[in-house]
C-alpha cells in the first residue's frame, strides 16, 4: 500500500512538471510587439546663393575726440571762473575756465615795460642827431607806446649802424624779455578752446595752485571716438570713411559712425589691429559701451546659416526624398551665432532648424508650415 501511494505521488509530480514545461514553452513563443517607426517633422528651406556681406562684430567704449587735461604752468591762488568750477559744468568757447591771481606778476611785467619805455626815450636825442632817417619811426613808436597793452614789435630799419646802436643799448633784449613775461602772464588764465563740459574738477576757488598741478579735465561733447580691436585677417579690408553701425547694449539706440583712422601696427599679444570710429549723437556720453558691426567685404555665391546647423565644421544636412543626407561645404566666415558657407547648389533643400539626434539616412517629414525660401542675409 505504501509503495502504491509513493508511486502515485511520483507520477503526479512528473505530470505537473511536464505541464509546467509546456506552459513555459508556449509563453516563450509569443510574437514580439511591433514597434512603429517614428518619422520626425523638420523645418526646411530652399537654398538660393547670393552675395553675403561679411560684418565683423566688435565693441568698445566711447572717448571724447577733443579732450583737454588742465594743468597749471604757474603758481598762485585760484581766483575765479566764468561758472562754478565743478564736474558737469558746461562752458562755451572763449569763456574763462580758470583765472589764477596774477597781481604780483602783472606788476613785474608793467615794470619791465616801463624800463623799455625809458630806454627808448633815452636814445631819442642820439637818433635825432646821428640817425635822422630812423628817428621818425621810433618817435611814432614811442608816441603809440601803451603800457597797459601788449608791447608792439620794434620798428625795423635797414641802417646797420642804427641797428647796432639800438641793440647795444639793450633795447632789443629788453623787448624780448617783456614778450617772454607776457607769454607767462597769459598762462595765469585758461580759456575754453571749444564748447564742452567739465568732467573732472580737482581744485576750488581759493585753492593754492602749484606749477605742474592737474586742475581738471575738459571735453568736447559733440564728437566721440570708439576704439575697436579687429582681427588682422580683415586689416586690409577696412578703409577710412566706411560707415559703421553702432548699437547700445540694450539695442534700443543705433548710431552711424565713420572709420577715421586705422592703426598701422598689429598688437603682438592679441594679433588684432586698432580701428577708430568717429560718431556723433545727442545722447552719447564718454565711457559708454557700444557694439559695432564693420562691413569687411562681400562674399559672392554664398549663404548664411546658424552655426548649430554645421556638422564637424564642414558639413550640413540636406533633405533628399524625405531622407537626411550630409554634404561637404566650405565655411568662409564664422560669427558668434552664424556662419557664411559656400558650395551648396541652388535649389537644395536644407534644414533651417537643428534636429536632435539627426543622422545620415534618417527618415523625416518636412513641416507644411515651413515654406521654401532663399537663404540670404
Amino acid at each position: 500500500m505504501r509503495k502504491l501511494i509513493l508511486s502515485a505521488i511520483g507520477l503526479v509530480i512528473i505530470l505537473l512538471a511536464v505541464f509546467g514545461a509546456y506552459l513555459i514553452i508556449e509563453n516563450s513563443n509569443k510574437p514580439k510587439p511591433r514597434i512603429e517607426k517614428v518619422v520626425k517633422t523638420v523645418f526646411a528651406e530652399t537654398v538660393t546663393n547670393t552675395t553675403v556681406p561679411i560684418t565683423i562684430p566688435a565693441n568698445g567704449t566711447l572717448v571724447a575726440k577733443h579732450k583737454l587735461e588742465l594743468y597749471s604752468e604757474v603758481q598762485g591762488v585760484f581766483q575765479s571762473s566764468a561758472h562754478d568750477f565743478k564736474a558737469g559744468q558746461p562752458y562755451r568757447k572763449g569763456e574763462s575756465l580758470i583765472r589764477i591771481n596774477s597781481s604780483e606778476y602783472y606788476a613785474s611785467v608793467q615794470s619791465a615795460k616801463s624800463d623799455l619805455y625809458n630806454l627808448i626815450t633815452s636814445i631819442m636825442p642820439d637818433l635825432r642827431l646821428d640817425y635822422p632817417e630812423v628817428f621818425p619811426a621810433w618817435e611814432a613808436y614811442l608816441k603809440n607806446f601803451d603800457i597797459s597793452k601788449s608791447v608792439a614789435p620794434l620798428p625795423e630799419s635797414t641802417n646797420e649802424k642804427a641797428n647796432y646802436f639800438i641793440t647795444g643799448r639793450g633795447i632789443v633784449s629788453s623787448y624780448y624779455n617783456i614778450k617772454n613775461l607776457e607769454q607767462r602772464l597769459s598762462k595765469y588764465s585758461i580759456y575754453a578752446p571749444f564748447n564742452g563740459i567739465l568732467t573732472e574738477a580737482l581744485v576750488t576757488k581759493g585753492t593754492l595752485v602749484r606749477s605742474g598741478q592737474k586742475l581738471g579735465e575738459y571735453i568736447d561733447t559733440s564728437v566721440y571716438e570708439l576704439e575697436l580691436a579687429i582681427s588682422k585677417t580683415f586689416s586690409d579690408l577696412l578703409q577710412i570713411g566706411e560707415k559703421v553701425e553702432l548699437n547700445t547694449l540694450e539695442g534700443n539706440q543705433t548710431y552711424i559712425g565713420n572709420v577715421t583712422r586705422v592703426n598701422g601696427r598689429i598688437d603682438q599679444a592679441t594679433q588684432t589691429i586698432k580701428v577708430f570710429v568717429e560718431v556723433k549723437g545727442d545722447n552719447l556720453k564718454e565711457g559708454m559701451f557700444l557694439e559695432a558691426n564693420l562691413e569687411a567685404k562681400d562674399e559672392p555665391n554664398a549663404i548664411k546659416i546658424s552655426r548649430k546647423l554645421l556638422v564637424d565644421e564642414s558639413e550640413i544636412f540636406i533633405i533628399k526624398d524625405s531622407i537626411l543626407d550630409l554634404i561637404q561645404v566650405k565655411p568662409v566666415y564664422f560669427s558668434p551665432k552664424e556662419v557664411v558657407i559656400k558650395g551648396v547648389p541652388d535649389g537644395t533643400k536644407i534644414l533651417s532648424k537643428s534636429v536632435p539626434g539627426a543622422y545620415a539616412g534618417m527618415l523625416v517629414k518636412v513641416n507644411q508650415e515651413s515654406t521654401s525660401q532663399q537663404t540670404n542675409n
